[in-house]
C-alpha cells in the first residue's frame, strides 16, 4: 500500500508576517505588505516597490558570529524552518537518519556575492572573505537548516527559479512515499532585494511601476496590472509519512496527495500559449492524488500579476479542469498582498492552501477589482470567502518554463 504525505509543520517569514499564523492572518485579511523600498535606494529602479520582511534584525534569531557568516536567504531558510520543525513537535520523535532536508531557491546567496564582489574590485581579490562561497551557494539553506536541526536524512535543493519550493514539496512528498525517509522539511527561500537583483528585474520589464500605491501594486488577473511585485522571504513545511505521524500522536495540517511536473519546452520567460504547460502539470497532478476535475474545490494560482501569466494560467485551467468546471472553481492569487517571493513563493502558497483547506476560508485577490480581457474565472475578489473544501490544487510557475502543481486534500482523520 503506497504510503500518504502530511503536513504537520509549517513555518513562514515574509513581507506579511514573521510567523506561518501571522502570514496566514494576513492573506485572508487582504492586508498588503508591499511599501517603498528601504534595503536599497529606490530612486535609481523604475520600480520603487517590494515586499520586504519588516523590522528584521538578524540578531533576533542568530548570535552575532553564526549572523554574519550566513547570507539573508539562509537566515530566511532556518527561521522558517526552525519554526516549521517546532511546530511540528518531530523532535525527539524520529530518528536523525530518517528525517531529510530540501530547501529550494531560485538566486540564492545573491547579497554576499554582491558584497564580496565590491570588495573584491574595490580592495582586491585575496581581500574576498573566506567564507564567501559557502555563503553564496544555492544548496547551503538546505545544508544549514540540516546543521540546525539534525537531520542526517537526504539533504539537497532544488533551483526552478519561482517553481523553486514547489518542486522542493514535490520531490520531498515522492521521497517519503519511496520510502527514503519519514519526514522532510521542505521548502524555498529568497533574498532578492539588491543592486542587481531589483536592477536586473526592472531592465527586463517585468516589475510594476505604480510607485505611488504601493499596497495595491500587486494585481493579479486584474486589467490595470502591470507587472510583478518582488518580494524576500522564506517557508517551509514538515512533510511526513502519515502513518509516522499519527504513530507519535502529530497535529495534521493537510494532506499532499501527488504532484504535477511539467516544462513548456517554449520560451525563456513567457508562459507556452494558453498555459498548455502548466495546464499539464494540473492535469498530472490530480492524476497522481488519484481524483478527477470534479473534486477540485479551489486553486491557489501562480497569479504573478503580469499581463502573460495571468491570462495563460486562466487558459490553463480552462484546459485542466474543462471550461464549465472552472468557471465554477474559485481561485485566487495571495500574490496580491506577499507580492512575488520568486523561489520561496511556492512553499508560502502551499501551505495558505493547506490553511485553506484546514479553516474553511479562501484567502482573496484582495487587489483584484477589474478583471483583465481574458481573466474571466472566480478569482475571489476584494474578500476571504468561508467555503468547506475538500480538495485544492497550488501552482508555481518558474522562468526557463519549469511548471510545478501540489495537489492537497483536507484532513478529516480518514
Amino acid at each position: 500500500m503506497e504510503k500518504r504525505v502530511v503536513i504537520t509543520g509549517a513555518g513562514v517569514i515574509g513581507p506579511i508576517g514573521k510567523t506561518a499564523s501571522e502570514n496566514w492572518q494576513n492573506a485572508v485579511s487582504g492586508r498588503s505588505g508591499i511599501r517603498r523600498m528601504t534595503i536599497v535606494d529606490p530612486e535609481q529602479f523604475t520600480s520603487q516597490i517590494a515586499g520586504e520582511v519588516k523590522d528584521f534584525d538578524p540578531l533576533d534569531f542568530f548570535d552575532r558570529k553564526l549572523a554574519k557568516r550566513i547570507d539573508r536567504y539562509t537566515q530566511f531558510a532556518m527561521i522558517a524552518a526552525r519554526e516549521a520543525y517546532a511546530d511540528s513537535g518531530i523532535e525527539n520523535s524520529i530518528e536523525s537518519e530518517r528525517l531529510g532536508v530540501i530547501i529550494g531557491s531560485g538566486i540564492g546567496g545573491i547579497t554576499t556575492l554582491e558584497h564580496e564582489h565590491k570588495i573584491a574590485l574595490e580592495r582586491g581579490a585575496n581581500r574576498i572573505s573566506p567564507f564567501f562561497c559557502p555563503m553564496m551557494i544555492s544548496n547551503i539553506a538546505a545544508g544549514r537548516v540540516g546543521i540546525d536541526v539534525g537531520a542526517k536524512g537526504l539533504n539537497f535543493s532544488t533551483v526552478t527559479a519561482c517553481a523553486s519550493s514547489g518542486h522542493a514539496i514535490a520531490i520531498a512528498v515522492d521521497m517519503i512515499k519511496l520510502g527514503r525517509v519519514d519526514a522532510i522539511l521542505a521548502g524555498g527561500s529568497e533574498a532578492p532585494l539588491t543592486l542587481t537583483g531589483v536592477g536586473g528585474f526592472c531592465q527586463l520589464k517585468a516589475l510594476s511601476t505604480r510607485n505611488d500605491d504601493p499596497e495595491t501594486a500587486s494585481r493579479p488577473f486584474d486589467r490595470d496590472r502591470d507587472g510583478f511585485v518582488l518580494s524576500e522571504g522564506g517557508a517551509v513545511v514538515v512533510l511526513e509519512d502519515m502513518e509516522h505521524a499519527l504513530e507519535r500522536g502529530a497535529y495534521i495540517i493537510a494532506e499532499i496527495m501527488g504532484s504535477g511536473m511539467t516544462c513548456d519546452a517554449y520560451h525563456i520567460t513567457a508562459p507556452a500559449e494558453k498555459g498548455e504547460g502548466s495546464a499539464r502539470s494540473m492535469k498530472l497532478a490530480m492524476k497522481d492524488a488519484g481524483i478527477k476535475p470534479e473534486d477540485i474545490d479551489y486553486i491557489n494560482a501562480h497569479g504573478t500579476s503580469t499581463f502573460l501569466n495571468d491570462i495563460n494560467e486562466t487558459e490553463a485551467i480552462k484546459t485542466a479542469l474543462g471550461s464549465e468546471k472552472a468557471m465554477k472553481t474559485p481561485v485566487s492569487s495571495t500574490k496580491s498582498v506577499t507580492g512575488h517571493m520568486l523561489g520561496a513563493g511556492g512553499a508560502v502558497e502551499a501551505i495558505f492552501t493547506a490553511f485553506a483547506l484546514r479553516d474553511g476560508i479562501l484567502p482573496p485577490t484582495a487587489t483584484l477589482q477589474n478583471p483583465g480581457e481574458g481573466c474571466d474565472l472566480d478569482y475571489v475578489p476584494g474578500k476571504a470567502r468561508k467555503a468547506d473544501i475538500m480538495y485544492a490544487l497550488s501552482n508555481s510557475l518558474g522562468f526557463g518554463g519549469h511548471n510545478v502543481t501540489i495537489a492537497l486534500k483536507k484532513y478529516s482523520g480518514k
